[in-house]
């Protein structure tokens, strides 16, 4: 199998690269890390584009007046969106699964002291009410202990990984809204739904731009500081 980091073959049997001497464990790990970053590229490309269209759907409504709106055609085109929100929650489950394996193996990998126990990677995600506030913190302890941050660096990734977990229960909870809506009777339903599904949509584009860019830095910084 080819090293991760200089591209030479590690025999099966060989823990280290003979060519740069990397450990055939963060061989992998970066494989993990790199399948999670293409999964949430892929989810934030289908939520932008799902925002655009909707966008695109919106721009007739605009020059619409309460005439010549027409109710029955524009919640017909609407209803594919609440689908469509429904197989992003799909994609975000599954990929979520790849990140808490990644996670729990750069939790053990990153150096302590740490205030959280490893459990927490996954309880984090499950306990009601913990799991508000307990994913960004653990996220954020493996990222700074993964590098030698100054303050200021430190403050730049709890940035981050706020504006990441914003996201994600803004995306989430906008995304229920708008398939929990009472309908588009009116123009100004209509208008607010569509409001709605595109922040929803921008929401978690931005949400899996931002987890890609946590994954990025923690996966180099745990291969780098190895090698």
């Amino acid at each position: 199998m080819p090293c991760a980091l200089c591209g030479d073959i590690i025999p099966t049997e060989v823990a280290r690269c003979p060519a740069c001497g990397a450990w055939a464990r963060r061989r992998d790990f970066r494989a993990v890390g790199v399948a999670v970053f293409m999964l949430l590229g892929f989810n934030a490309f289908v939520a932008l584009g799902s925002g655009i269209s909707l966008l695109r759907l919106g721009h007739p409504l605009r020059g619409a007046t309460h005439d010549t709106y027409d109710p029955a055609g524009t919640g017909h085109a609407l209803a594919p969106y609440t689908d469509v929100f429904l197989i992003c929650g799909v994609m975000a489950g599954v990929t979520g699964l790849l990140y808490l394996g990644w996670l729990w193996r750069a939790f053990g990998q990153s150096p302590g002291p740490h205030q959280h126990h490893r459990a927490w990677v996954v309880f984090g995600w499950l306990c009601p009410v913990v799991n508000l506030w307990m994913p960004p913190r653990i996220v954020y302890e493996v990222w700074v202990n993964s590098g030698r941050y100054r303050l200021a660096e430190r403050q730049a990734a709890g940035l981050v990984v706020f504006g990441w977990w914003a996201c994600v229960l803004l995306g989430l909870g906008l995304a229920r809204m708008f398939a929990s809506g009472d309908g588009v009777q009116t123009l100004a339903e209509a208008r607010f739904e569509i409001h709605v599904g595109v922040a929803a949509a921008a929401f978690q584009a931005l949400a899996a731009a931002l987890c890609m860019a946590t994954v990025f830095q923690i996966t180099r910084l745990q291969i780098a500081r190895e090698t």
